[in-house]
């Protein structure tokens, strides 16, 4: 009797997907506190603080053009959000990683805007 061959039908992107909304569904951002979103490309690492009441992005940065993220770069992105944010009079947030693995990049902006004094 020949063996049966397990095949694993999900994808990356649908596995992503799943995990996104599994977690969105527990996140939500107000104006005291919004949600800071990291999103993860193969060059760019972007960090967004949004207000899901009004639906509004109070802040967004991106990595500099030209040079591709690594994990320094991605801490130098979270000191950089905590800061506007504290200059936007915010010091508090809800960490949200899009549904991608707390490893690396994504940990390394989480990290980064905590040693820049945001709290999560």
């Amino acid at each position: 009797m020949a063996k049966k061959i397990l095949k694993r039908t999900d994808s990356k992107v649908a596995t992503r997907a799943r995990r996104r909304r599994r977690i969105r569904k527990d996140l939500n951002g107000t104006a005291q506190r919004p949600r800071l979103c990291v999103t993860k490309t193969n060059t760019s690492i972007v960090a967004q603080l949004i207000d899901d009441d009004t639906g509004t992005t109070p802040l967004q940065l991106k990595t500099p053009k030209g040079k591709t993220a690594n994990v320094g770069l991605a801490t130098e992105v979270g000191k950089q959000v905590a800061a506007q944010a504290k200059a936007k009079g915010i010091s508090q947030c809800v960490f949200d990683r899009a549904g991608n693995l707390y490893h690396g990049r994504v940990a390394a902006v989480a990290n980064g805007a905590r040693e820049g004094g945001l709290k999560f």
